[in-house]
């Protein structure tokens, strides 16, 4: 395994320097923590008290459905651009990366990604696909909040509809290190809104947007879907839609055909001064 995460990786029991021997992580502390790397090439890295939360194996199963048939293409590509515009081969951070979707996407375009996620599922899903594809991407289980680095680590970090530890994010990045936060937009799966609901909203405007940084860019990335029922129904089961939605709603969903669906994401870079 190449060593690119090499004074990066920190024990998350006492906060020293990881090493690897053979397929564990050894911390160089008194104590020596130990971590073993699972056969499909993660570690679990998470506090005791944070282990074993994260996404479900229905909805792993359901978002790699409808990302690996492409509908959110338009928007890994917009993203893996920004970064490399904004952190051009810098060492990036997949903050709370589910299934490795985007994790895998920026190292096939040459970054250097941390993949955390406290779902293990996920992690094992995307870690499987990294080492089959031999790609720069190192997974582990890790809540965003208490992430497993050094202070002023990584050039890089993504939070793709994923929560924003502003303050966490603020001390692993160097001086200079970039956030690429990225959300739903005001009409982001209208559509569908419209068929499970009889009075869909519009999504309202974050509201976690970073105060202690420099903001780069902002721009709102917009296209349309076709989707068959199958991917309807997979989309349907990746969103909050899915705890939310009263039986008739579903049932209309279930009627549907195909769907022409609009997606919108409202995009920012900020930057550690």
């Amino acid at each position: 395994m190449e060593h690119w995460w090499r004074n990066r990786l920190v024990c998350p029991v006492c906060g020293s320097a990881l090493v690897l021997t053979e397929r564990s992580f050894a911390c160089t502390g008194p104590r020596r923590h130990c971590f073993d790397m699972a056969a499909e090439g993660y570690v679990n890295l998470a506090p005791p008290k944070a282990a074993g939360g994260g996404d479900d194996a229905g909805l792993i199963a359901a978002r790699t459905a409808f990302l690996e048939a492409g509908y959110y293409r338009p928007f890994a590509d917009r993203v893996a651009a920004l970064m490399r515009q904004h952190c051009p081969g810098g060492v990036l951070v997949d903050a709370g990366c589910g299934e490795g979707y985007y994790t895998n996407h920026l190292a096939g375009g040459g970054a250097r990604v941390f993949g955390f996620d406290l779902s293990k599922r996920g992690v094992r899903h995307g870690a499987k696909r990294a080492a089959r594809e031999e790609l720069p991407a190192l997974y582990a289980v890790a809540s965003v909040f208490t992430l497993p680095l050094a202070d002023a680590s990584v050039d890089g970090i993504v939070s793709l509809f994923a929560p924003v530890a502003e303050v966490e994010f603020l001390r692993v990045l160097k001086p200079g290190g970039v956030l690429l936060m990225a959300g739903a937009g005001a009409e982001h799966l209208l559509s569908l809104k419209r068929v499970l609901y009889d009075t869909p909203r519009p999504n309202e405007a974050r509201g976690d947007l970073p105060r202690m940084m420099r903001q780069l860019h902002a721009e709102t990335l917009r296209f349309e879907m076709e989707l068959p029922r199958s991917a309807a129904q997979d989309l349907f089961a990746m969103t909050p839609y899915a705890y939310r939605t009263a039986a008739e709603g579903r049932q209309r969903l279930a009627a549907v055909e195909h769907l022409t669906c609009e997606a919108e994401m409202d995009i920012f870079v900020f930057q550690k001064a």
